[in-house]
């Protein structure tokens, strides 16, 4: 094996941890968001998205550590191949596309998840809509108006 191997790896655990790092700030949004609801109004739905939402951050701090391992294994990797470590740098090399294959494991399970999120939400507005209980801001402030 020579040092250009391992290097194949980096710009797609590179991209890899950029698409997790999206994934990370997003989950942050949206917990935010679901924070600043509550506060304002109770919602029945949110205690399912919030067990949602912890399973995702979960995961996604899973993902994330297994990518960065994978991305410092490969260095090694590289590194033991610099020195001239053949077994030690396709021993680190192997490790290394174990925990890519775990991190990618990891983000298949929090789409998964997200997934479900999603339905939970949809649920939500679908028993809003066979309700009829939903009404639109306009109607809102005609009926104060009216009063």
């Amino acid at each position: 094996m020579t040092l250009t191997t391992p290097a194949l790896l980096f710009p797609a655990i590179s991209l890899l941890l950029l698409a997790y790092t999206n994934r990370f700030l997003t989950l942050a949004q949206l917990i935010r968001k679901l924070a600043d609801e509550e506060r304002t109004q109770h919602h029945e739905g949110n205690a399912k998205q919030i067990v949602l939402l912890r399973r995702r951050i979960s995961l996604t701090k899973r993902m994330q550590l297994a990518g960065v391992l994978s991305f410092l294994f490969c260095t090694l990797s590289m590194f033991a191949l610099f020195l001239s470590l053949d077994l030690p740098g396709m021993v680190l090399f192997g490790a290394s596309l174990v925990l890519l294959s775990v991190s990618l494991i990891y983000s298949c399970w929090e789409i998964q998840i997200s997934t479900n999120a999603l339905n939970v939400q949809l649920q939500d507005i679908e028993a809003l809509v066979a309700s009829g209980s939903r009404r639109t801001p306009s109607s809102e402030e005609h009926h104060d108006h009216a009063e």
